[in-house]
């Protein structure tokens, strides 16, 4: 699991601070999760290739969370994409995106499925056999979902000493991997489990955009491989915090340290902070696992 982060600033946009987008890779697919202004940018920057993205996750109808996209869209076009695209996101995204496609003569030349969310309950909206996604209802000022990326369980693994021990020939290595038991060359049935391993735990990506500090997504994100939490303010400026709906750094590193978590990142900063080694200092009082989110930068698990 690999998560680039393109932008994690609230608000307007400057010279070295982009709104929020991340690319996230995970089995296979390559999702873009919001599309703040300039992103398309912060992509190539990242050397990540436009065609692999087929799916966008936006978390809410605020401009620094999806004013890059209807560029985005049409720079495919330009750039002659024929796969599908599938936009996941809130009720009047489909309408936002094709009055300006349709105003700037730039409709798509290849298929473009919106998928418009208004359950205020956390439900499944992408599944395939390799993982799901489902959202996550936050508290902000206009309907917001995270979306909360989980693996399928992997197959288990051959495990080459007990294969070689209990003197299983290898044509027989593409069955156990697909689970079948196994017969030695004394016609002794062995079990599956006994020739394999326990395949890696299924990784968890809880990603919760703009909201207020909202326990009750708990539940949901709980045990999730990492979490990526808005951090808007700093304790200083609670009060500002719970006026506008967005979360202190302190609040982040609760839900994390509540929900279990493995690793905590941080992002979505107001720009009146210059130091943001402060939102790691406050929030590892709280949960000791604590990421920065910037720009440009990536993590791997």
């Amino acid at each position: 699991m690999k998560i680039t982060i393109l932008g994690c600033f609230s608000a307007t946009p400057h010279s070295n601070k982009n709104p929020t987008a991340q690319l996230l890779e995970m089995r296979g697919h390559h999702f873009l999760i919001d599309c703040g202004e300039g992103t398309q940018v912060q992509i190539r920057k990242a050397k990540a290739k436009f065609s692999e993205i087929k799916h966008i996750f936006i978390s809410h109808l605020h401009g620094d969370h999806f004013f890059g996209l209807a560029g985005l869209i049409s720079s495919f076009r330009l750039l002659g994409r024929e796969a599908p695209l599938h936009v996941y996101g809130p009720k009047g995204i489909k309408e936002a995106i094709t009055l300006l496609l349709k105003i700037g003569n730039s409709w798509t030349n290849y298929p473009l499925h919106f998928y418009e969310l208004t359950a205020t309950s956390s439900e499944v909206i992408f599944e395939d056999e390799k993982l799901w996604v489902k959202t996550i209802p936050l508290n902000h000022r206009v309907y917001t979902n995270g979306f909360l990326f989980v693996e399928k369980e992997k197959p288990r693994k051959l495990n080459p000493q007990a294969v070689e021990a209990l003197g299983i020939d290898k044509s027989q290595y593409h069955n156990i991997k697909q689970g079948k038991d196994a017969t030695n060359a004394s016609g002794e049935r062995i079990s599956n489990k006994r020739l394999t391993l326990d395949p890696d735990p299924p990784k968890k990506y809880a990603y919760c955009s703009d909201t207020a500090y909202h326990p009750s997504i708990i539940p949901i994100i709980e045990r999730a491989t990492v979490l990526y939490h808005e951090s808007t303010f700093l304790d200083s400026h609670i009060e500002l915090a719970a006026k506008t709906k967005h979360a202190t750094a302190k609040q982040a590193a609760s839900i994390a340290q509540q929900a279990q978590v493995g690793t905590l990142i941080l992002g979505h900063y107001s720009s009146r902070y210059k130091n943001l080694e402060d939102f790691v200092t406050e929030a590892s009082s709280v949960f000791k696992n604590v990421q920065l989110g910037e720009d440009g930068k990536v993590f791997s698990f």
